[in-house]
């Protein structure tokens, strides 16, 4: 008889390890009555990371769907709205050198592009205010929602800024007591094996030994499953993304009523750039930089001007990284999600929605029994590295568009040897149709459409040639649709509220369940 897949376990906690586990027990959790099980074992003395504290909209959906309420969200993980990433100093390096990714689509984007519209007669007004509302929502401090509007739903599209270390025991809270994942706290001793290389059990030292049927390796950089145990290797990506370390601090603001920024904001320095990051309590401030262009001791002290003077004490974490991803990411019957699987720079947030998606892909395509898994796994794999690969492109443009050269790290970054080639095509592409649905944005949840890479593009100053005929069929539309958007635009400042007044809001009273 055939072995059915029925007992999943996952080593490792933090984000990774409580989103996956709580993604997956919910979309089986009617299985459980007849045995299916998800263990999460995670060591009592090992800390989580911490680092991702931006996230992408799909989390809304994801807690939606595993039950979580977002009033007791951000309640209990200090969380704030997101609208998009601010990225400042990035094309020219002068102190009026800005521009928004927001997370709202343009308007009408699934009807028409507005690019060659915009390109020809943008009256002055960047990509982004001409076809959306959210860089003025930013800039004026606004959240993306009202008291009145329901959990999850939205005025203007969001994500969240959150405390990681307050996340993972609010995701743990919820998975144990409301979803029926079992929580075992205990270090992991030797991993069991099958001769076939398949993982049979883990013994630990406080719990025995547990077995499982698919194991889930989120035990961050040091990939103890994956890595350490089934050999799988490590692709190195420092050739194209070049930073490799963080300075991080977190720093409380001056009074409890400070304003607080609704986006990301990501000011280019020197050798890197620095993120600042509002959370209702504080902000998360650090400097991402390649040490193969600054010193450390360089590095602190650009944080440090950055940070300006303060009466607060500072603690700086200093947190390698190593751009690149696994080889494999199922191999077996292991598989690996979030630090585990790989780790890039955190300039798009894309370390927690590739855990998301992942997770996403486990649960629905959850193997019957083992017979099938390696069909699963190539599947998984296929399109995890297409993933990965689209991330790195999309990370890379911020990067290869800068018209910076006042320092080695920027020029090194134009250096073609360190542009993909996937990217270079488009690049070449689009100097003459801008992005669209077809140019190679196919699947059907990628990480950043075409939207995205306009919004980066336009920002930063990237031109596409227009002909004179190319818009005529089309000029009305646009024309039209532009004009909404300065409707909507002063309709929405004149509605929303100041994004702290929001939260307090919800901590007082709370937000309409759906």
């Amino acid at each position: 008889m055939v072995q059915s897949v029925q007992s999943v376990v996952i080593v490792g906690g933090g984000t990774a390890g409580w989103l996956t586990a709580g993604i997956i027990a919910a979309r089986h959790h009617s299985r459980m009555k007849a045995g299916f099980s998800v263990t999460l074992i995670e060591s009592p003395d090992i800390k989580i990371i911490g680092v991702g504290e931006g996230t992408w909209p799909t989390l809304r959906s994801s807690l939606e769907k595993i039950g979580v309420s977002e009033t007791e969200l951000f309640r209990q993980s200090d969380a704030a709205f997101k609208q998009g990433a601010k990225f400042a100093r990035w094309t020219t390096g002068a102190d009026d050198d800005a521009y928004y990714h927001p997370l709202m689509l343009p308007q009408g984007f699934t009807q028409i592009n507005l690019v060659p519209h915009w390109l020809q007669d943008g009256h002055g007004r960047s990509f982004c205010d001409s076809v959306c509302p959210q860089g003025r929502l930013c800039d004026d401090g606004l959240a993306p929602k009202t008291i009145t509007t329901p959990e999850y739903k939205a005025v203007a599209n969001y994500a969240y800024h959150l405390d990681a270390g307050k996340f993972a025991p609010f995701l743990q809270k919820h998975c144990t007591t409301m979803l029926g994942v079992r929580h075992v706290l205990a270090d992991v001793l030797t991993v069991n094996q099958h001769e076939s290389g398949d993982i049979v059990s883990l013994t630990t030292r406080q719990a025995g030994e547990i077995a499982g049927d698919l194991f889930i390796d989120c035990s961050g950089f040091g990939a103890l499953l994956l890595g350490k145990t089934l050999g799988v290797g490590f692709k190195d990506c420092s050739d194209v993304l070049f930073c490799d370390t963080a300075l991080a601090v977190q720093l409380p603001y001056e009074t409890p009523d400070a304003p607080m920024a609704s986006q990301t904001l990501s000011t280019a320095q020197s050798a890197g750039w620095i993120w600042d990051i509002g959370l209702p309590t504080r902000r998360g401030i650090g400097y991402v930089y390649s040490s193969r262009h600054t010193s450390e001791e360089a590095a602190h002290q650009t944080l440090m001007q950055y940070i300006g003077p303060t009466s607060q004490e500072l603690r700086v974490r200093k947190i390698p990284i190593r751009p690149g991803y696994r080889e494999t990411f199922w191999k077996n019957n292991c598989v690996a999600v979030g630090l585990a699987a790989g780790f890039l720079e955190p300039l798009e947030s894309s370390a927690i929605v590739l855990v998301e998606l992942s997770a996403k892909l486990i649960s629905e395509q959850m193997p019957a029994n083992r017979e099938v898994m390696d069909i699963v796994a190539a599947r998984f794999n296929d399109v995890t590295h297409y993933r990965w690969g689209r991330i790195i492109d999309f990370l890379k443009l911020h990067y290869v568009l800068t018209q910076r050269t006042d320092t080695a790290f920027w020029r090194d970054n134009l250096d073609p040897q360190s542009i993909p080639e996937r990217l270079k095509h488009l690049l070449h592409l689009w100097k003459y149709q801008s992005p669209w649905f077809f140019d190679e944005f196919d699947r059907l949840e990628e990480v950043f459409p075409a939207a995205s890479y306009q919004y980066v593009l336009y920002g930063m100053g990237f031109r596409t040639e227009v002909g004179p005929m190319d818009n005529a069929d089309s000029e009305p539309m646009a024309y039209r649709l532009m004009q909404e958007n300065v409707t909507m635009t002063r309709q929405m400042c004149a509605q929303l509220p100041k994004n702290r007044d929001l939260i307090r809001k919800i901590h007082d009273y709370g937000m309409q369940p759906i």
